[in-house]
């Protein structure tokens, strides 16, 4: 992941950014390989190199809709002095030519149809009299044979022509292990004669919310209660990395109904998810479950938002391999932020992608000053603005871990690192790009 490079060394009992995603990545490859339809394979990853099925053209065949013919035969062609061709016959795309070129003689051919035997040119059709006229032999009609084109200039050997192999050959390289399928890499594999490709399979991912005070959203709020917001965004952010997500549904604060609700989750999930409980309150059991089920690696990193985060691997349930556990803080921005640096990498890795972060960034000028907590790297939620002069950013609202009306309105997450407590309107910040950039022109 390309992440800044501290200058100073985190406080004492925090892990670096750096040192607390190596060890989460630590062992950590790519999904086993599975063959899907391509119509289930937009946005998978390459498994295995694909080569070519087909050879594509697979015959010599028209570029333009006009005539197949003998560029010899068109030698000195002008609008003075048209050449007047014998109509022969027709060659249309997805049906054999019949029919060969001979010296005087052409064949109305439509673009994608194949070449006839002894052309070696095709006239489009603008450059002739579109072939009404009477033939020779006083036969008419578009095509017709015993009909008749003029032809106003000459050709050149091979114009208008896709020769067969000019796009694949059978055999052939197609697409390299690793390529992330976007729809023009499908339409080649498809092209290339492929129904099915190998890709990587998709990580599958728990998520638990955990908080007597929460309730579902849309539910009726009791007194000192609030919505669950931490699901539905983090199973958003999971699907965003290329994952398969599940809700695990609100456990209480309640150590028995963190482990009753993630222990069946061990028996399927790649990577489970826990937002809220890990922290040092007396009701934060989260940690406390992450080491009954498996082995807890780290729980405090040097980051703002989100210094409490707890994670674990456990032994998968029934089977070989492990499952990563994740306890996110419950604070929904902490919740946001830790996500996006710390797991959605890990579901990267398990699907094949090469870039682990998968995210644009650029520099921007900052609009404003901005302070933060001292001795951690801060992501604070931003807009951007395009100016002649570059971006410029501004704070999207209130930095507080809670306010998620200001996640929703940034554009990114603009890094401040550990060393720097202020930076003042003007100086330039990185900016981790979270939306498409052209929302943000223009404003």
């Amino acid at each position: 992941m390309n992440v800044d490079a501290p200058a100073s060394s985190p406080p004492v009992g925090l892990l670096s950014l750096e040192d607390a995603l190596e060890r989460m990545l630590s062992g950590v490859e790519p999904l086993p390989a599975e063959r899907v339809g391509l119509g289930e394979a937009l946005g998978r990853v390459l498994a295995e190199p694909v080569d070519s099925l087909l050879t594509l053209p697979p015959w010599d065949n028209s570029a333009m809709d006009g005539f197949a013919v003998r560029s010899a035969d068109l030698a000195g062609a002008s609008r003075v002095r048209p050449r007047t061709l014998r109509l022969i016959g027709e060659s249309a795309a997805g049906h054999a030519a019949r029919v060969a070129v001979e010296a005087g003689t052409a064949v109305r051919i439509l673009t994608g149809a194949p070449l006839p035997a002894g052309a070696d040119a095709v006239v489009p059709v603008e450059e002739t009299d579109g072939g009404a006229g009477p033939g020779p032999a006083g036969g008419a009609g578009p095509g017709a044979a015993g009909g008749a084109v003029q032809v106003y200039r000459p050709a050149l050997a091979g114009a208008h022509i896709r020769r067969a192999g000019s796009d694949l050959r059978a055999g052939y390289p197609l697409l390299a292990a690793g390529r992330a399928l976007d729809p023009q890499a499908l339409a080649v594999c498809a092209a290339g004669g492929h129904a099915t490709l190998p890709v990587h399979r998709r990580p599958l991912l728990a998520v638990l919310a955990t908080g007597d005070e929460l309730v579902e959203p849309g539910t009726e709020l009791g007194e000192a209660q609030i919505p669950d917001s931490n699901t539905v965004g983090l199973l958003g952010q999971a699907v965003e990395a290329g994952a398969d997500a599940r809700p695990l549904g609100i456990a209480a604060d309640r150590l028995d109904d963190v482990l009753e609700r993630l222990r069946p989750a061990l028996g399927w999930a790649d990577v489970v998810v826990v937002s809220g409980g890990v922290s040092v309150g007396l009701h934060d059991v989260v940690k406390e479950a992450f080491e009954s089920l498996g082995r807890l690696d780290l729980w405090r990193v040097a980051v703002q938002p989100g210094k409490p985060l707890a994670f674990a691997r456990a032994a998968r349930a029934g089977a070989t391999g492990e499952v990563l556990l994740f306890g996110l803080p419950g604070n929904p921005v902490s919740s946001f932020v830790t996500f996006e640096l710390f797991v959605r990498p890990i579901l990267r890795r398990l699907a094949g992608q090469a870039q682990l972060s998968g995210r644009e960034r650029v520099q921007a000028h900052l609009g404003e000053r901005i302070a933060k907590a001292p001795g951690r790297r801060a992501f604070l939620r931003v807009r951007l603005e395009r100016r002649p002069d570059g971006w410029r950013a501004w704070l999207a609202g209130g930095q507080g871990s809670h306010v998620l009306s200001a996640l929703a309105a940034a554009d990114g997450l603009a890094i401040v690192p550990e060393e720097r407590d202020v930076l003042e309107e003007g100086e330039e910040v990185e900016v981790i790009v979270l939306r498409p950039l052209s929302q943000a022109v223009g404003r």
